[in-house]
């Protein structure tokens, strides 16, 4: 039997990228630090969800010679993390409201694309339908999702 576990991505700053996914409706789970691999292990999931379908953001801490810390770029040709929203219109207006931009806004009332602050594409899908509905039917689209 395979279970799914969870995603992970590499994170630069790892409260930024908690509080991001915090604003799609993620809750921590749970942490681990290692002083000896020189890392941080952050599990989120969805309320209910957690053991079953997790993300987990990982942060290597910065070398202890003082030089440059490794920088992830791409997302090393990872697509994209997927989250049903209750309300696409209301999860894209919180993220709006806290400076992040919406990519490929919920036009159809279905789906939009953002990004983490890593530059993770993630798509936010409407669990059921809504309408349309401006000001997400008439805008366009901001960057690359």
């Amino acid at each position: 039997m395979t279970q799914y576990l969870h995603s992970m991505i590499r994170v630069a700053d790892p409260d930024k990228a908690v509080d991001f996914f915090k604003l799609i409706g993620l809750e921590e789970v749970r942490r681990k630090e290692s002083e000896k691999g020189r890392f941080t292990l952050i599990f989120l999931a969805a309320p209910g969800q957690e053991g079953v379908a997790e993300l987990e953001l990982t942060y290597n801490w910065p070398p202890e010679d003082g030089s440059a810390p490794e920088q992830y770029v791409g997302g090393r040709n990872f697509g994209h993390l997927a989250y049903r929203v209750e309300n696409i219109y209301e999860t894209c207006h919180r993220l709006m409201d806290a400076g992040v931009t919406i990519n490929r806004p919920p036009r159809d009332g279905h789906m939009a694309f953002v990004r983490s602050p890593d530059g993770v594409s993630i798509e936010l899908l409407q669990d059921g339908h809504l309408d349309p509905q401006e000001p997400w039917a008439s805008m366009e689209n901001t960057g690359s999702w």
